[in-house]
């Protein structure tokens, strides 16, 4: 079982998401307070190609062991830095199958929905950390390191260090996609 280790959230379209004692989550709709609230997609590109779009992308998570990652490889990235709304630890987000529960604390839920796609704007942040989020399997597959994306099943607060339990969906797994 794995741990929440920092939550996030801004009101306004920034890349980095302060980070906060508390986030409360809104069931269907994401981070109360946080921009990418609300029932369809709220990101600016997605937003500009088709507004009605469901809004797959309401709660960011990423693993704190990227940060370390990325360390080691001479960047400097904080919890809320990449704009997740949750940093965890101790879970293997990437390797989750598509529709995994995660219960954050007592009383929220959110359903892994798929990967964030890394955007330029991670460069704009720390030059060359777009590549750093990026590898390649040994058969040339792209991976994507930036976190998962969820939607908010069952409402409530969300707190550094609150406990984080999986419940998988039913076999057989589907694989993550970027959302």
């Amino acid at each position: 079982m794995g741990h929440v280790e920092a939550v996030s959230r801004s009101g306004t379209y920034t890349f980095s998401k302060p980070n906060q004692e508390t986030i409360h989550l809104l069931a269907g709709l994401g981070v109360e307070g946080d921009v990418h609230l609300g029932v369809t997609v709220k990101h600016r590109g997605r937003v500009a190609r088709d507004p009605s779009q469901p809004n797959l992308r309401q709660v960011h998570l990423i693993h704190a062991e990227l940060h370390e990652e990325l360390a080691v490889a001479g960047f400097a990235v904080r919890a809320g830095e990449m704009g997740e709304n949750v940093t965890t630890r101790g879970l293997d987000l990437l390797a989750l199958p598509t529709g995994t529960r995660l219960r954050l604390g007592s009383e929220a839920v959110v359903e892994v929905t798929g990967l964030r796609n890394p955007c330029v704007q991670l460069d704009h942040f720390q030059h060359g950390l777009m590549k750093a989020v990026l590898g390649r399997t040994e058969d040339g597959e792209l991976i994507r390191k930036a976190g998962v994306m969820a939607v908010v099943i069952e409402g409530g607060d969300v707190r550094p260090g609150d406990p984080i339990a999986l419940e998988y969906p039913p076999e057989p797994y589907i694989r993550l996609a970027p959302v």
